[in-house]
């Protein structure tokens, strides 16, 4: 089985986010860059697919050269080799095209890409991706097991979830439950070294019409400040005069 993972660079959900020329842009100066969780867990799915079923494990990431440490950071995880299409993601219709043209020539059996990433929480890409490609698609995946060219996979919906069985090949768009975070995997120093020998191939964009752009950026409005008392008396009381919501 051939597997290829769609990883997203996104900031550290601890980062401090700035924005620039008059806040159409994304800042990041001082931004620590990781791979999307969504992703990741997908990532680690797959390592347990080469693990148990001798899977091959491809990775592939729209970005430019700063985006190299993360995919890294993937190869040091356990895939086997790299693609970074030489753009900076814009929209989600620009990224799912960029993407369907790496893999369609690449026999992929399995791409499995997260539901959403965190920066921009679009939700768009794996469905896009699975149309231009013409495979099967099934999104909010939490559980996947595959057996000859079958797949068995649960996926959330309103109120519940939901089995389903589709046959290969197959895009989903994971989250967690695909794994739990427990099972995450750090790299190792061995893993380190190994990944600096593996092989990252970039390759250049195809032509595709980015359909919509970034206006404006707003910061959540800020945190109203705090009172702090002293007893539960003070408390009833600001409650009742103050407040007026006993």
């Amino acid at each position: 089985m051939k597997i290829l993972v769609c990883i997203s660079n996104v900031p550290d959900t601890t980062s401090k986010i700035n924005f620039t020329d008059g806040d159409t842009k994304f800042d990041t100066n001082g931004v620590q860059f990781v791979i999307n969780p969504n992703d990741e867990f997908g990532l680690t799915r797959a390592m347990w697919f080469k693990e148990k079923q001798g899977a091959t494990v491809h990775i592939a990431t729209v970005g430019e050269a700063s985006v190299e440490p993360t995919m890294r950071k993937a190869l040091a995880i356990g895939a086997d080799e790299a693609i970074r299409i030489n753009t900076a993601p814009t929209d989600g219709f620009f990224v799912a095209e960029q993407l369907a043209n790496v893999i369609k020539d690449g026999a992929y059996d399995l791409v499995i890409a997260g539901r959403e990433s965190i920066d921009y929480n679009g939700g768009m890409v794996p469905g896009i991706l699975a149309t231009l490609l013409g495979m099967n698609f099934v999104n909010t995946c939490i559980s996947l097991e595959i057996e000859g060219s079958t797949a068995t996979a649960i996926r959330e919906i309103d109120g519940g979830k939901e089995t389903v069985q589709t046959s290969l090949p197959l895009v989903i768009g994971g989250q967690k439950g695909l794994v739990q975070e427990s099972d995450l995997k750090i790299p190792n120093m061995r893993g380190i070294m190994m990944a600096r020998k593996k092989t990252l191939t970039v390759v250049e964009p195809v032509d595709a019409i980015i359909a919509t752009k970034d206006a404006k950026f707003d910061k959540p409005v800020a945190k109203g400040s705090v009172k702090l008392v002293n007893s539960a008396d003070e408390l009833v009381d600001l409650l009742h005069n103050e407040a007026k919501v006993i």
